[in-house]
Formats: C-alpha cells, sequence, structure tokens
C-alpha cells in the first residue's frame, strides 16, 4: 500500500483506497481553486441579469411602459446581457431578460413589456 498525499495540502490520506484529500476542508479548497474562473464568470453574468432585471420591473410598473435609451443607461442598464429573445409574425424582436421584456422603437425609445 503506498502512502498517498492530499492534493491541497500534501498531508498524508489515511482511508479509502480512491481518497484524494485528507479532509473536507481540503477538498473544498481545492475545488475552489479549480474551479475559480468559470465560477466568476457565471456570478459576474447572474449579477448583470440581476441588475437588468431589477431596473427594467422598476420603470416598468404598469406592465407596458416607454423610456428613453437614456434612462436605461443612466441607471446602469447593461443591453448585451438578456435571457431570451421572442420574434413576432411581423418580426419585431422582443428582448428579454427572464419575464420582463423590451422592444427598440423610433428616436432610442424603449417599450417595456412584462410577459403573463
Amino acid at each position: 500500500m503506498s502512502d498517498k498525499k492530499c492534493l491541497e495540502c500534501g498531508d498524508k490520506v489515511i482511508g479509502r483506497v480512491d481518497k484524494k484529500f485528507c479532509s473536507d476542508y481540503c477538498r473544498n479548497a481545492y475545488n475552489n481553486k479549480v474551479n475559480k474562473g468559470s465560477k466568476n464568470l457565471i456570478r459576474n453574468t447572474n449579477n448583470r441579469l440581476r441588475k437588468n432585471y431589477k431596473i427594467l420591473s422598476e420603470l416598468n410598473i404598469s406592465g407596458k411602459t416607454k423610456v428613453t435609451r437614456r434612462k436605461l443607461f443612466d441607471r446602469g442598464f447593461d443591453f448585451k446581457f438578456i435571457t431570451s429573445l421572442y420574434t413576432t409574425k411581423a418580426g419585431s424582436t422582443y428582448l428579454y431578460v427572464y419575464d420582463q421584456g423590451y422592444l427598440e422603437l423610433d428616436n432610442e425609445i424603449y417599450l417595456l413589456v412584462k410577459q403573463d
């Protein structure tokens, strides 16, 4: 039987043959380091979506509202982050952040809608 070392701290691993870590702490610390980059991307994306959703919800109290691009932009809305698209039969494309959507009209005016 060979002496196995913990992948995180290097201490001796005691237990099952396929065990890789000496403790739960080391296992968690190792996996957090390995997954750090992808977790940050997901966390940052979710934060942007959450912020966009909050902005749309606050501006669209009635369920159908017109606002300017400037008003969205001034509140920190990021137009790059959406969750889905919906194209009508007439060819208009609504961009959605969960159930809050918006459609670009003329002269940088946006129609905000809430999906039922």
